[in-house]
């Protein structure tokens, strides 16, 4: 399953622009803050596909029988950028146990020619639970698919959730061809392509740069 939220009457809309405007990017603070707040609307429409059942509140005049979530899932960042998504789906589900995962390009190569390395990995055990990946720029979807492989080793996820600020229309097909089939990709916006950098085009640049300063 794909949701493209700009294609919807969604305020997503408005914090992705801001994202993407190279005048609001000079404020860091503002950057952090807008992908936390994408990371709480994804978080909400995640909610909406798990599993609830009638537990018995006691209130002060009697009972209540609201419908909860059965299971907490596991939110996975992709270090570095994804923890500002995290956060904001974290705040959403308080409950939810987390897992950080390295998986970051080197710098040589292009294109097809992009090499990913997967160095470090937090994680309880996945194992008929549901996960949330954040990762708030899904280019050629390389980085996703080989942090997906490694976190296989912490058991297998009843289902999986993606959250993205931005995908390439390469990176949807990577991930519909890799992950299981009761994977949902949750998105911001689509963009149409990469460059031959494999950068998002028109995208917003280097989220983790934006959010917490260049790296060497």
């Amino acid at each position: 399953m794909l949701r493209d939220l700009s294609l919807e009457r969604s305020l997503c809309n408005h914090y992705l622009a801001e994202l993407r405007d190279v005048e609001v990017q000079k404020d860091a603070m503002r950057f952090r803050r807008n992908l936390e707040r994408i990371g709480e609307i994804m978080a909400y429409e995640i909610s909406k596909l798990m599993d609830y059942g009638p537990q018995t509140i006691i209130t002060p005049l009697g009972q209540t029988h609201p419908m909860l979530l059965e299971k907490q899932p596991v939110i996975v960042s992709v270090l570095r950028a994804g923890l500002t998504m995290h956060h904001g789906v974290l705040s959403y589900f308080d409950k939810a146990e987390n897992a950080f995962i390295s998986a970051f390009r080197k710098p040589h190569g292009k294109g097809e020619d992009i090499e990913v390395e997967v160095e470090y990995i937090a994680c309880p055990s996945l194992e008929g639970k549901e996960l949330i990946l954040c990762d708030p720029m899904l280019a050629t979807g390389t980085s996703l698919m080989l942090a997906y492989d490694a976190l296989l080793e912490k058991g297998t996820p009843s289902r999986v959730h993606i959250a993205t600020a931005i995908a390439s229309s390469v990176g949807i097909r990577t991930i519909q061809r890799h992950f299981p089939e009761n994977t949902t990709i949750h998105c911001a916006a689509i963009d149409p392509e990469l460059n031959d950098m494999s950068y998002i085009v028109p995208g917003l640049g280097d989220a983790g740069d934006l959010a917490f300063g260049s790296k060497t």
